[in-house]
């Protein structure tokens, strides 16, 4: 089970966390998990440029090891990096010490002061030593493009139901979800496009 739209009561209970930012302009945060993935990642890239869309793209350090030119090209492109740990580890069954060390392991690759859990899964201990160096990045939407069991409507639906100004959205770059996600992000990018929403990077100030 997960939520779509995260519910207000998750954001007060962890205010140190990031999950929306308080926007008066019309403006979006698209962020993509997982990557990077050859041809995935590339498509993305390319469909956030064919919209004059910028995204952060939160990294496993272990494929931007093996896939470092990808990496440049976010970078020459104007997109957000951040840090997504090194083996993609989920905070609530890793120990504190192993779960921060992997989190700097990634640090060497893809140097980020953001930095989003693997599942959304870190415990209160995690979060008091990382929010020292980094902004812990959540999320305001998820899509549910990991979700094999939606339609790529459904996910499309998942957007555009529950997004609203200042929202930091969640796609994945992945081969799991990338079915669902091309689908849906070229859709959402031309549905707000109309209504002068603009995409930005997160930034790491």
């Amino acid at each position: 089970m997960y939520f779509i739209k995260t519910p207000e009561i998750l954001k007060r209970l962890y205010p140190r966390q990031v999950w929306s930012l308080p926007e008066t302009e019309k403006k979006l945060y698209l962020t993509f998990d997982d990557g990077p993935t050859p041809s995935i990642t590339d498509w993305t890239l390319q469909t956030l440029k064919d919209h004059d869309a910028k995204g952060t793209f939160f990294i496993v350090g272990q494929s931007a090891e093996r896939h470092p030119e990808i990496i440049k090209k976010m970078k020459e492109a104007g997109h957000g990096i951040g840090n997504h740990t090194y083996k993609h580890l989920n905070g609530w069954s890793t120990t504190t010490n192993s779960y921060i060390k992997d989190i700097l392991k990634c640090d060497k690759i893809v140097a980020s002061k953001l930095f989003r859990p693997p599942y959304g899964r870190i415990t209160k201990n995690q979060t008091s030593i990382m929010v020292k160096r980094y902004k812990v990045i959540m999320w305001d939407v998820l899509s549910g493009d990991f979700d094999r069991t939606i339609s790529k409507e459904r996910c499309l639906k998942n957007v555009l139901e529950n997004t609203q100004s200042g929202s930091i959205i969640v796609f994945h770059d992945s081969v799991k979800a990338a079915d669902r996600m091309q689908y849906a992000l070229p859709r959402v990018l031309e549905y707000y496009a109309k209504k002068r929403f603009s995409f930005s990077h997160l930034s790491e100030n």
